[in-house]
């Protein structure tokens, strides 16, 4: 998607669910990690995060962008604007909302070291590395890695 598509799409969203003229600007910023978009108080443009269409589809990022829409004009109506306000909620379910977007970092397989008690055969599993030299297992037996 383009940022050009997005535009339009972020402008007839805002027509079709809230009634009201989308005038700023919107775009896709990659540098966002975990969050899917952002409302600027300060001059009022969106950002999304293609990560959001690249992994979840049109749907979802249709979900971001009417809640980041809730955020912008719910601050030019002079209304509570913020996640916590009663305002902002009660226009999140109006528009059928997300309050939150989906998982979007990746989940990278962390190294497991595995280890193995020589006198009882426990068996150990540590996210870091351990010093064998240093430390054993509570029974008293020395550990060896797997």
């Amino acid at each position: 998607m383009s940022g050009e598509e997005l535009q339009t799409l972020v402008e007839t969203l805002s027509m079709d669910y809230f009634g009201l003229p989308f005038t700023h600007q919107a775009v896709f910023n990659s540098r966002l990690r975990t969050t899917g978009g952002r409302y600027h108080l300060t001059d009022h443009h969106l950002d999304f995060n293609p990560k959001v269409y690249e992994l979840y589809g049109l749907s979802e990022l249709t979900g971001v962008i009417k809640h980041e829409l809730c955020h912008y004009h719910l601050h030019l109506a002079g209304k509570g604007y913020q996640h916590r306000d009663a305002d902002f909620r009660m226009l999140l379910k109006e528009t059928n909302s997300p309050r939150f977007v989906k998982n979007l970092t990746t989940n990278k397989s962390q190294k497991k070291y595995r280890y193995q008690c020589q006198k009882c055969e426990q068996l150990i599993v540590r996210q870091r590395r351990i010093n064998l030299m240093r430390f054993g297992c509570c029974c008293g037996g020395q550990l060896v890695e797997l």
